[in-house]
């Protein structure tokens, strides 16, 4: 990889020291020169954020990838608002954005759009207990959305349609506050991306999906409008690459394989426990995760017990951390229902998994494996391996073992394998309960260093548009 980016800068370099007329040189070649690929982005938590100073988000690990494609380094320029993304764009400050923006029509008349990455139905979202919306034209309250969002300008395009209607586009906000706004009571409607609110419901559970718009639209990255085809050329051939290496795929399992499921009642329950029970167990979570994040800890003894000390299952695991008699003689543990040492031990234990699982698992995916192994031993996580690779899919990549575990109940699968039976669909549902929660309590429990995430939005005067 670095060999073949070596040789594209050279090449662009070559190319540019021969030209009589450096303006002539392709986009392209300009930032190979340059030695810098230049990102506009949101502060969100699915396109780009900071978490203990380390840049995380789908954008930013795509866009990272695409920079050493073009053998370069890579600069993310956040903004704070729609409007200020664009005008980084237009005023030549960044090569691209990558934001989760989605291709639509007015926008196509001033921009070049990428390959989709993926598509997103809008949604409209009311607050659980009022009276559910059937149609837009029918809406009893007021319906905010994001200034200069592709919702936005879905409903000045749909004018003409919805007679009557009126609504709001508010700026210096953003789509998850909308949605906060819904969840307080403090506005009635919100039009946002399905994806966005299947992930803000862990912590605004009452806020639910009344219907969708007629038609999805695909979510891309977006350049100016130029003659010069080099950088989209370029990017084209990234993403042909990133979807034949599975790359692609592992990062739509990494940010959207455990958002499907949504469980209303089994959310609020467990954030009043994260609020009332919590706080009393933290201390023990933190003084015993080790290299593990204490908060994926807590999610683990979440699904295990509902942090009870005493929680016993009819195979008799017992405790916060579920251990068997075996396990807890393994790790040390003397007695299963005091809370410190069933975390101590199951702290152990799952870090134990993550180092014996093959090396050829991926870092960022070798703890949904050992959660899984966690659930139901990891000889049965190994058949699960062997199946899916008897089935031509890759045994590394989490999205496609967890679409095998529940093989592992079948005879014809299971007869195949060194373990023989086990309770496959059951470690599916247990390690995506666990990245829900997880994914609650990072929101929950934010590190200072989240910038971005944690900074309060300030409401601006709306504008409203009336039809």
């Amino acid at each position: 990889m670095r060999l073949r980016a070596g040789l594209i800068l050279l090449l662009g370099l070559l190319a540019l020291s021969g030209c009589d007329h450096p303006e002539t040189a392709t986009q392209q070649q300009h930032i190979q020169a340059r030695g810098e690929l230049r990102v506009g982005t949101l502060y969100h938590p699915l396109y780009y954020f900071l978490r203990n100073d380390r840049q995380e988000g789908l954008d930013y690990e795509l866009a990272r990838g695409f920079a050493d494609y073009l053998g370069v380094d890579l600069t993310m320029v956040p903004a704070y608002s729609l409007d200020e993304l664009f005008a980084l764009l237009d005023a030549g400050q960044v090569d691209m954005l990558a934001a989760g923006l989605a291709d639509t029509p007015v926008r196509r008349q001033h921009y070049r759009f990428g390959p989709s990455l993926y598509e997103v139905a809008q949604t409209l979202v009311y607050r659980k207990g009022e009276p559910r919306p059937q149609e837009l034209t029918r809406l009893n309250g007021t319906l905010r959305v994001l200034a200069g969002s592709s919702q936005a300008e879905w409903l000045h395009r749909m004018s003409g349609e919805l007679p009557g209607l009126q609504w709001e586009a508010r700026r210096d906000t953003d789509a998850e506050d909308l949605l906060r706004q819904v969840a307080e009571g403090r506005t009635d409607y919100t039009l946002v991306e399905d994806t966005l609110l299947a992930r803000t419901q862990r912590y605004y559970p009452n806020v639910d999906a009344a219907f969708s718009l007629p038609s999805s639209q695909p979510v891309s990255w977006v350049m100016d409008r130029r003659d010069d085809d080099s950088l989209l050329a370029a990017m084209l051939g990234y993403f042909a690459e990133q979807r034949a290496s599975g790359a692609l795929a592992r990062l739509n399992e990494k940010y959207f394989g455990h958002i499907q499921d949504f469980d209303y009642v089994d959310t609020r329950t467990f954030l009043r426990r994260a609020e009332d029970l919590l706080p009393r167990y933290r201390p023990l979570f933190e003084r015993h995760a080790g290299n593990l994040d204490w908060r994926l800890l807590a999610a683990v003894s979440y699904q295990e017990s509902h942090w009870q000390p005493e929680a016993q299952s009819y195979t008799g695991v017992r405790g916060m951390m579920m251990l068997t008699e075996d396990t807890a003689r393994q790790m040390g543990v003397h007695d299963r229902l005091d809370p410190e040492q069933s975390i101590r031990g199951g702290a152990g234990y799952l870090a134990g998994l993550i180092e014996r699982l093959p090396d050829s698992i991926p870092d960022g995916e070798r703890v949904w494996f050992a959660l899984a192994a966690y659930n139901l031993g990891l000889g049965h996580l190994l058949d699960a391996r062997r199946i899916t690779r008897l089935r031509g899919q890759d045994p590394d990549a989490w999205a496609a073992v967890k679409e095998n575990l529940p093989l592992l109940h079948q005879p014809q699968w299971h007869s195949k394998t060194r373990y023989g039976y086990a309770r496959g669909r059951e470690a599916q549902k247990f390690v995506n309960n666990i990245r829900q929660y997880y994914q609650s309590l990072l929101w929950l429990y934010k590190p200072t260093t989240d910038n971005g995430l944690a900074t309060a939005q300030a409401e601006s005067q709306p504008t409203v548009s009336t039809y």
